[in-house]
């Protein structure tokens, strides 16, 4: 593709290298360096002038390292003089900080927006954020997508005639129910409460799973307490199977392994937005590619064409 140039951070090259090759581009390097005081300095090694520049980095751990290296990125890219700016964050691990619900704390979500508004990007492309109205505290144009397609595709290689997808929390039931509506299967949605750090408990399940093959979804699995809860209730309600799908599979402390040594949980599905720590590994585990589909979001930005058409019926 022409006049258009594609940089990633240290967060997830091989996810940036993936979508090139969609695009039929090349990724270009980024120089970056450290500091004896521990400051970053970073450099674009490919001309950006009057080229529309998309810059990759989820917001994974070290999320605060990444996001400055993020910011660096576009202000590099603005002082080269780019015709435009997206930033492309597969991972918005800051959508989590969206309201003010206890006093005196900050709404982290508003904030990352405006210094990424500050740092000189003009738009911002990013996938299944965890709490969807984050969209707003952008004040440049969002592309806002999720991998519902690309985890049905996965899905309906199975028998799907007894199967009910099952939200952890009626938060995420929305997703959960256009999910379901893409397998043609029902819906149910545990009715969750979070407690003091990430204790939560999950009372009910609303919905039929008794003997039933359920799919859990979930936008994203960090520590795994809140499907280690929903499993609890599903036994006691007496789910057939279960198989649990994610956006981001974060798995930290340990989660993967955790869920994984759960003999009800036949199958672990995520997509590749974040990289999975080297550290977790599981024969039960799947991760699906989005690199095609923000290729081609991608590639609707820089030619001006719809965007939000790639969901049309969801």
């Amino acid at each position: 593709m022409r006049d258009i140039a594609v940089f990633s951070g240290s967060a997830h090259p091989t996810l940036a290298a993936e979508i090139c090759a969609h695009l039929e581009t090349s990724l270009n390097p980024v120089r970056t360096i450290r500091f004896a005081n521990d400051c970053l300095e970073v450099q674009l090694q490919a001309n950006c002038r009057e080229r529309d520049v998309f810059l990759v980095q989820p917001l994974v751990a070290p999320v605060q390292e990444h996001l400055v290296e993020l910011l660096l990125m576009c202000d590099a890219a603005r002082g080269a003089s780019a015709a435009r700016i997206t930033a492309v964050v597969p991972h918005y691990s800051y959508a989590r900080s969206d309201k003010k619900d206890a006093p005196r704390i900050s709404i982290g979500g508003r904030l990352v927006a405006d210094l990424m508004v500050a740092a000189g990007a003009d738009r911002v492309l990013a996938m299944t954020l965890h709490s969807p109205q984050v969209h707003g505290f952008f004040s440049v144009p969002v592309d806002h997508l999720n991998a519902l397609r690309e985890l049905a595709k996965h899905f309906r290689d199975y028998d799907l005639s007894n199967t009910t997808v099952v939200s952890p929390d009626l938060g995420n039931a929305k997703e959960a129910a256009a999910f379901a509506r893409l397998l043609g299967v029902p819906v149910a949605a545990g009715a969750k409460q979070r407690f003091a750090g990430d204790t939560v408990a999950i009372s009910s399940v609303i919905g039929d799973v008794k003997g039933r093959d359920v799919i859990v979804l979930d936008d994203e699995i960090a520590k795994g307490s809140t499907v280690m809860e929903l499993l609890d209730r599903l036994r006691d309600l007496g789910a057939r199977s279960v198989r649990v799908a994610c956006t981001h599979g974060l798995f930290a402390a340990g989660a993967l392994k955790r869920l994984s040594d759960q003999p009800d949980v036949e199958e672990i599905v995520c997509t590749n937005t974040v990289p999975i720590p080297a550290t977790e590994e599981s024969d039960k585990l799947t991760v699906l590619s989005i690199a095609p589909a923000l290729a081609e979001a991608m590639r609707r930005i820089h030619n001006g064409e719809s965007v939000s058409a790639l969901f049309e019926g969801l």
